[in-house]
């Protein structure tokens, strides 16, 4: 029997588990709704505790699904939402909620260091400016308002080092997570520098050590086997940051290559092989050595078209749960209703931020009183695109782009892929895979074990293009037009955002 690999896939808003066969074939999925905390505004935490749980439960169900004793899985792989922090003391105990990376509690911290020339130091340094969830930004925060919370922490972590340490019991990070914040770009390792950086002496000692992605780094406890399924002792892998699993999972491991995911962040990233500093992107450790992932981000992508349905559409939401379908089953029909209808509206995708600072808020314009929701649902489709645009456009302009596939909730949509091709005026590749994330951590727990002989070997037995988007040259013109009327808004409204949110 080949063996099944199983990947976890921890995000802000839902922990999916995910058996594979050898063959890349999902034959088993569990989700669970992750639950977020928001005691004041920017605040997005979780507890830390029932993260653990959502991750049990997910993979009792993903294995469930599969028809397959967990003793079958010969390997478990892991990936998890980049960025925030997730604190434990000496003994492996939360001492506070777990800190997404849609929080932005630390924008004024924020703003002084870029005054005094920190973001200058840190972009030279570490390959990115700070931003608000970032860990140093988090941890600099605080030690200014919560100082007492560093003293009893012992480990800083990350959501997929936090879950594997459950499974395991073992400390470890990997070399994508380690880059956010405390290493140096240059020699992919941690740097005392960093801490002079940012002030934050404290942390010296309470980073987890770096593994590679595919090293193996423990196996999965008794008292873990008993909750989740599976077999005491299955080999667990460090894995990785979830964008640079999605970019194995999409097949995109070599330089050139260009991942879009279109989820709860708008994330564009593009593969080199050698460290590049770009102001609006991210240079930070791919899962192979020697090999880094640029990218230029925002949370703004389709957590936007979530929102909307959840609240504005809350009828439809209902239905669609009572018959047990999806709750976005209407909205490309509604879209497709009104492409090609010349009236259009524009919509700013920055509910949580934006690409143009953390004052800058969401809002429809261009309303007229013949609008319909479709109208406001292809505006939604098109702005998302058009904040995509503005990412990878950076990276187009510093990086020699081969490919580009698409992955996340948006590219479920045949119509929202197509918008995103005529925006980028880019050929876009969809692959088969559902779960991009889970797959490429259970192909980076498939290396470190054996099943493949690298992380090439893996992508090319298993990755399958599944539909293509060729750009529509006269759609590509309207779209175009479009986001220069869109790119003049978020000019003419910077000035007044800082009084409307």
């Amino acid at each position: 029997m080949s063996p099944y690999l199983l990947g976890i896939d921890s995000g802000n808003t839902s922990t999916k588990a995910v058996v594979f066969d050898e063959e890349g074939y999902e034959r088993g999925v569990g989700s669970v709704n992750n639950e977020q905390i928001n005691p004041h505004p920017r605040w997005v935490e979780q507890d830390m505790e029932k993260a653990w749980e959502n991750c049990r439960t997910a993979v009792r169900r993903a294995i469930l699904a599969a028809k397959i004793d967990g003793k079958d899985i010969s390997a478990v792989g892991m990936s998890g939402h980049g960025d925030g922090v997730y604190l434990v003391d000496e003994h492996g105990d939360p001492v506070w909620n777990g800190i997404h990376s849609m929080d932005s509690r630390a924008h004024k911290l924020l703003a002084r260091w870029n005054e005094s020339g920190v973001g200058d130091k840190a972009l030279d340094f570490n390959g990115q400016r700070p931003f608000a969830a970032l860990p140093p930004s988090l941890l600099a925060w605080f030690k200014e308002n919560q100082p007492e919370v560093l003293d009893r922490t012992r480990w800083v972590l990350y959501v997929k080092d936090w879950l594997r340490f459950k499974l395991t019991g073992k400390f470890a990070t990997d070399p994508s997570e380690a880059s956010s914040g405390f290493t140096d770009v240059r020699t992919q390792n941690y740097s005392d520098d960093a801490f002079d950086i940012y002030d934050l002496e404290e942390i010296k000692g309470k980073l987890p050590p770096i593994a590679g992605c595919t090293d193996v780094v423990g196996g999965v406890t008794e008292a873990a086997a008993r909750l989740t399924g599976l077999k005491a002792g299955t080999l667990v892998v460090c894995g990785a940051h979830d964008v640079d699993c999605a970019s194995v999972g999409v097949g995109c491991v070599e330089v050139g290559d260009l991942t879009m995911i279109a989820g709860t962040w708008s994330i564009n990233e593009v593969v080199n092989d050698e460290p590049t500093f770009n102001e609006g992107a991210a240079c930070r450790n791919f899962v192979k050595p020697g090999l880094w992932l640029n990218m230029s981000a925002s949370p703004t992508s389709a957590t936007n078209l979530e929102w909307f349905v959840q609240r504005m559409c809350p009828l439809e939401a209902k239905y669609s749960k009572d018959m047990g379908v999806s709750p976005f089953a209407f909205v490309n029909e509604e879209v497709k209703g009104v492409m090609n209808d010349d009236s259009r509206v524009f919509y700013h995708p920055f509910l949580y931020s934006s690409p143009h600072g953390d004052d800058a808020t969401g809002g429809f314009f261009g309303l007229r009183g013949w609008h319909t929701r479709g109208h406001l649902l292809r505006a939604l489709f098109e702005g998302v695109a058009f904040n995509h645009k503005t990412h990878v456009d950076i990276l187009r302009g510093a990086f020699d782009v081969k490919r580009v596939r698409l992955t996340g909730g948006g590219s479920t949509s045949r119509t929202w892929s197509q918008i995103f091709a005529d925006t980028l005026g880019e050929t876009v590749e969809v692959t088969g895979t559902g779960e991009t994330g889970a797959l490429g951590a259970a192909l980076c727990a498939g290396v470190g074990t054996g099943v493949y002989d690298s992380l090439e070997d893996a992508t090319g037995s298993v990755v399958r293009a599944f539909r293509t988007h060729d750009p529509d040259p006269k759609n590509s013109e309207k779209l175009a037009e479009a986001y220069e009327t869109y790119m003049s808004l978020v000019e003419s409204l910077e000035p007044v955002w800082h009084r409307t949110g």
